[in-house]
């Protein structure tokens, strides 16, 4: 039996949860004779300082969201094109000493991170001898941040094209330790199934995000006076705008709690036409690999905001304008047949260039590694 520890970072639901949650799921369907461990680092290190701060940081983000943008800029992301203009790196020895206590009790076969200051921390353990275990970075943004950790990481699962040549060129990650999975999904999500069923109106999902954050009341209120589109609102926590919603009784809106179920997820994702959601890097993938045409509502400050801006070049998603009307700015795509056409085609073009898979390429390089290997089912 090998071990896998998987390592997000705080309690509330995130990407970063959802990513470890979906290779677990994927592990011990395909895999024979492995266990998987999820564990929150900050949790582990200290309960009370995790709530702390995981209070802090989304009252941060609610409340001033440019003084965060502004904070991450500067502190957590150098854009590729100032490469060179990277800071002194600074130790956590306290957190080193912590996550040093936490992978020699738990005794690992291989560590995967879905968040970057776990792998900050590892990757200066590993380069300073202190242990080696092979240790997976899995990226879920559409971005490298500086926090993660790039030498002594074994391997680094990639969003796209141009994150594994940012960290080829400027970080001298060799090539043969990258590999281009998209940020991955449920196995759920891997394959659209189109509907035979002819429907009456268009189906757009919109997705709000589970904590209730991002820009979209004003899309939502243009929603009752509109019906020229079906909508399915996804109100993920937020147990006040699913209410409110509920209370419009408006044929032509739907609104949805919180999803567990991820078949039922599927079937919403294989019903709808398009997408109209925050700028989360999950949402964004999984909407990709169902080939659905997205338009962005909002993008949190940070990581989300970056994601829009190198999607946006790349055309694969739609930023919508909030001084404009809905259903005017869906139309102009969904209804143009050349326009709809290219936006498809670009989202068939970034699939084409995922050529690995996280759990195959794991269990293969564990394999090479003379670890022994984890038996995959037939």
């Amino acid at each position: 039996m090998r071990k896998i520890l998987f390592l997000p970072l705080f309690q509330m639901p995130s990407g970063h949860h959802q990513v470890a949650d979906a290779l677990i799921s994927s592990f011990l369907h395909r895999v024979e004779n492995v266990e998987c461990k999820k564990v929150d680092f900050l949790s582990y290190w200290n309960e009370p300082i995790e709530q702390m701060v995981s209070s802090f940081y989304m009252n941060w983000i609610r409340l001033f969201p440019s003084q965060y943008a502004q904070f991450y800029k500067t502190f957590m992301y150098t854009d590729p094109e100032q490469q060179g203009k990277h800071g002194k790196k600074r130790r956590n020895i306290i957190f080193e000493q912590k996550m040093l206590q936490l992978v020699r009790q738990e005794q690992p076969d291989l560590i995967v991170c879905t968040h970057s200051f776990p792998s900050k921390l590892l990757s200066s353990l590993k380069r300073r001898g202190l242990i080696s275990v092979p240790i997976a970075n899995v990226y879920t943004d559409f971005l490298v941040s500086d926090v993660w950790g790039k030498k002594g990481i074994d391997f680094h699962f990639v969003p796209d094209t141009e994150a594994k040549r940012y960290l080829v060129e400027i970080h001298q990650v060799p090539a043969s330790k990258i590999f281009i999975t998209g940020i991955p999904v449920d196995d759920a999500f891997r394959v659209r199934t189109f509907s035979k069923v002819k429907r009456i109106r268009p189906h757009i999902l919109v997705a709000g995000g589970n904590s209730g954050l991002g820009k979209l009341r004003p899309f939502l209120e243009e929603l009752k006076r509109e019906s020229y589109f079906h909508y399915t609102v996804l109100c993920g926590r937020n147990r006040k705008l699913y209410e409110e919603i509920k209370s419009w009784n408006q044929p032509n809106i739907d609104a949805h709690s919180y999803i567990t179920s991820r078949q039922e997820m599927n079937r919403l994702y294989d019903s709808a036409d398009a997408i109209v959601t925050k700028a989360g890097g999950v949402t964004l993938s999984e909407a990709f690999r169902k080939q659905l045409p997205v338009f962005i509502h909002s993008a949190l400050p940070g990581q989300e905001q970056i994601n829009v801006k190198h999607l946006r070049k790349k055309g694969l998603v739609i930023d919508l304008n909030k001084f404009m009307p809905l259903e005017d700015q869906l139309k102009e795509i969904l209804d143009d047949e050349v326009e709809h056409n290219r936006m498809m085609k670009r989202i068939e073009n970034y699939l084409m260039t995922l050529t690995d898979d996280v759990v195959t390429t794991l269990n293969e390089r564990l394999l090479e590694w003379n670890v022994p290997h984890i038996l995959t089912r037939p």
